[in-house]
C-alpha cells in the first residue's frame, strides 16, 4: 500500500456511454488508491428498478449498451489513460439491491463518488448506512457532460459534438457499435 492512499477504492455509474465526465471521475479516484474497483450499475436490465432521486435512470432509452459494451467502453478509456489495467477491475455493480453489495464489494473498499445530483447524495447516505467509508471527490462543481448529452448527439447521427464528448477509446468502441446498427439512435441494444 502507497502512504496516503487508500488501498481499495471504488467508483460506479452506469455509462451508458462511457464519457469525459466519467474518466475525470475514474482517474481522480485511481490517483487516491491502489487498486480500483468501477463498478457498472444496472447490470441485468431484468433487475433495473425506478429510483425517486433519478426518475429517468431506469428507462431502456436510458440504458441502451449492455453491460459487457460498458465494460469495453471503460477498459478502453483506462487504458488510453494510461492506467495499469491490472489494478483496475470492472465489475458488475447492482445499485438498486444493497442486500446484494456484500457479494460485489471487495470488503474494505472505500467508494469515491461526485455530488452532482439528489442521485449522488442519496448513494452516498446509502453507502454510508451499509457501513462503507465514502469519499467525496468534487461536491457542488457543476457537471460537464452527461450521458444524455452523449446518447442525444448519437441519436441525432452527430458525430462531431459525440466523439468530443467521450474518450478516444470508447469512441473506437461505439463506431464498432454504430457499424452493427445498435446505439441510441438504433433503440435499446438488447
Amino acid at each position: 500500500m502507497t502512504p496516503g492512499r487508500a488501498p481499495l477504492g471504488m467508483v460506479h455509474g452506469r455509462f451508458q456511454p462511457f464519457h469525459r465526465g466519467h474518466l475525470a471521475y475514474l482517474l481522480g479516484a485511481a490517483a487516491r488508491c491502489d487498486e480500483l474497483y468501477v463498478g457498472i450499475t444496472n447490470p441485468d436490465p431484468a433487475r433495473v428498478r425506478p429510483d425517486p432521486l433519478d426518475p429517468q435512470r431506469h428507462l431502456p432509452e436510458s440504458n441502451p449498451y449492455t453491460y459487457a459494451e460498458r465494460q469495453l467502453m471503460v477498459k478502453a478509456a483506462a487504458a488510453e489513460a494510461g492506467l495499469d489495467l491490472a489494478r483496475v477491475h470492472v465489475i458488475p455493480f447492482p445499485i438498486n439491491e444493497p442486500e446484494l453489495w456484500p457479494e460485489y464489494v471487495p470488503a474494505g473498499v472505500t467508494h469515491y463518488i461526485r455530488l452532482f445530483s439528489a442521485w449522488g447524495h442519496g448513494k452516498r447516505e446509502r453507502l454510508a448506512a451499509a457501513g462503507y467509508e465514502v469519499v467525496v471527490l468534487d461536491e457542488g462543481e457543476a457537471k460537464d457532460v452527461s450521458g444524455a448529452d452523449v446518447r442525444a448527439a448519437l441519436a441525432a447521427g452527430d458525430r462531431a459534438a459525440w466523439r468530443a464528448l467521450v474518450p478516444v477509446g470508447v469512441a473506437g468502441v461505439l463506431e464498432a457499435l454504430l457499424a452493427e446498427g445498435r446505439g441510441p439512435a438504433a433503440g435499446p441494444l438488447r
